[in-house]
């Protein structure tokens, strides 16, 4: 039998479209496609030659991870929607230290949503449905996915994710929204981690610097200091800084670590 060409191209698709479009079944089982979760295919990529550079791991992970929430979307219900953990990842967030890379989707009772394998499936009050689309993707609400991480992060990892969200150059959203979602949701673990959460923080690693220094007894540094000469010229941007005591920290730059600042500034 001749093999029909799949007019999905590399999106993947369910195995009752493949069939509907006129692919055999033998085909559809065969090397030709891969198969991700039951009932879904989708075109094997050409392999990549081995002399090309190799991303670095997380940026893999979180490339095959966003893949295979494309690869499942074809499955999923016209209502139900990456949440959790996954939700905050597809918006971007930081992934977590220990992230078990498994996927999280969502429905509104009495809605079932798909259980398979590497993915865990929830169940919601009815409640009027927050999330967007982005890159073709059902995302929950950042504020209500945030509060639902809770339940499998730690509270480093979501005063990362806060810090995050909240960022002023992005301003996806606003501590009181993720202090009145919290309250709504009836997690009064969070409203003390919400207190920590700054809106200054650039990234994962400066959140994680500042919580450990003052977790280990030090004052809360000023976040992004701009620093000038005593004549007004721009010198830095600190990511984070003691004033009173002249002091800056960087943690990520080469020769990271602790800086007094010079007397002319």
């Amino acid at each position: 039998m001749t093999k029909k060409r799949p007019s999905f191209g590399s999106q993947p698709f369910t195995v009752a479209e493949g069939l509907e479009d006129g692919i055999g079944r033998g085909t559809l089982d065969g090397p030709l496609f891969e198969r991700p979760f039951h009932g879904v295919r989708q075109l094997k990529e050409k392999e990549v030659p081995s002399d090309s550079a190799n991303p670095p791991r997380k940026v893999a992970e979180l490339r095959a991870f966003k893949k295979r929430c494309a690869q499942l979307a074809v499955r999923m219900g016209a209502d139900d929607f990456f949440s959790h953990t996954s939700a905050l990842v597809l918006r971007g967030a930081p992934t977590p230290r220990d992230w078990d890379q498994a996927i999280h989707i969502s429905g509104i009772r009495p809605r079932n949503p798909v259980r398979t394998r590497g993915v865990v499936s929830h169940r919601f009050a009815p409640r009027e449905a927050a999330f967007t689309v982005r890159g073709g993707l059902r995302v929950e609400n950042p504020v209500r996915a945030w509060v639902q991480a809770s339940a499998q992060l730690s509270d480093l990892d979501l005063i990362v994710a806060a810090d995050f969200l909240v960022a002023r150059r992005r301003r996806i959203a606003t501590i009181e929204e993720l202090r009145i979602e919290a309250a709504r949701m009836r997690r009064p673990r969070l409203q003390g981690l919400i207190d920590r959460v700054r809106d200054g923080a650039e990234s994962a690693k400066e959140t994680e610097l500042r919580i450990r220094l003052v977790d280990g007894g030090l004052p809360e540094p000023d976040l992004a200091r701009e620093l000038f000469t005593s004549s007004g010229t721009f010198v830095a941007r600190l990511d984070q800084a003691y004033p009173r005591y002249r002091v800056a920290v960087e943690g990520q730059a080469p020769g990271c670590g602790v800086a007094r600042v010079p007397s002319n500034c």
